[in-house]
C-alpha cells in the first residue's frame, strides 16, 4: 500500500518550519527554543509536534532538507553566476550555513549511530558531486587550481567552522581566504 500524500498546506508548513528551524539553528543552535521556531514559521507548537514529534526528529529533517538545498543551489548558481569561482563562493555560503546548522547533530542524536551514519553517507551522496561539478566549471574556466579535490574542499571548510561558535573567530572569513588561496594567482 502507497502512504498517502500529504496535503498541499501540510507541505508548505513542513517547509516552512524547515526554513524557520534551519535559521533558528544557525543563529542559536540545535536548542533553540521550539517557541521561537513556531512564531518564526506562522505556525502553532503542536504543528511542530506533529510533523517531528522530537527534537532529534526536527534536526535531522533540517539537515536532510539543507543538503538538499545546497544540492539544487549547485547547478542553480553555476547558471546565474557571472563565472563558475562566483557560484562556487555563493554555493560555500550555503554549504556554511549548513555546517553551522550540522554542529548540534552528534549530540542531539546521542547513541543514534545508525541514523548519524546513513545521513552521513546520504551528505556525501548528494554534496560531494554538487562541489565537484563546481570546482569542475571553475578549473575548467581556469579560476581555480585544478589540485584540489571536492572532498578535500569540503572537509577543509569543515575544519574552518569548528570554531564557529566562538565570539573571536569568524569562519565565514576563514573560509574567504581559503578560497581566494584557491584563484589562480592567489585572487590576484
Amino acid at each position: 500500500m502507497v502512504p498517502p500524500t500529504k496535503r498541499a498546506d501540510a507541505r508548505r508548513n513542513e517547509q516552512r518550519l524547515l526554513d524557520a528551524a534551519a535559521a533558528a539553528f544557525v543563529r542559536s543552535g540545535v536548542d533553540a527554543p521550539v517557541r521561537d521556531i513556531a512564531l518564526e514559521a506562522g505556525v502553532g507548537v503542536g504543528t511542530i509536534y506533529r510533523h517531528f514529534p522530537t527534537r532529534a526528529d526536527l534536526i535531522l529533517a533540517v539537515y536532510r532538507h539543507q543538503i538538499e538545498a545546497c544540492a539544487e543551489a549547485g547547478p542553480t548558481l553555476l547558471a546565474t553566476r557571472a563565472t563558475p569561482y562566483a557560484a562556487l563562493v555563493a554555493w560555500v555560503d550555503l554549504f556554511l550555513d549548513f555546517l553551522v546548522t550540522k554542529h548540534g547533530l552528534a549530540t542531539a542524536l546521542r547513541s543514534d549511530h545508525t541514523r548519524f551514519d546513513a545521513l552521513h553517507a546520504y551528505f556525501l551522496e548528494r554534496l560531494v558531486p554538487v562541489c565537484a561539478d563546481l570546482l569542475h566549471a571553475a578549473v575548467t574556466a581556469h579560476e581555480v587550481v585544478d589540485t584540489v579535490r571536492p572532498l578535500e574542499l569540503m572537509r577543509a571548510i569543515g575544519n574552518l567552522c569548528v570554531g564557529a561558535g566562538d565570539a573571536d573567530y569568524d569562519a565565514r572569513r576563514m573560509v574567504g581566504i581559503l578560497l581566494t588561496g584557491l584563484r589562480i594567482g592567489g585572487g590576484s
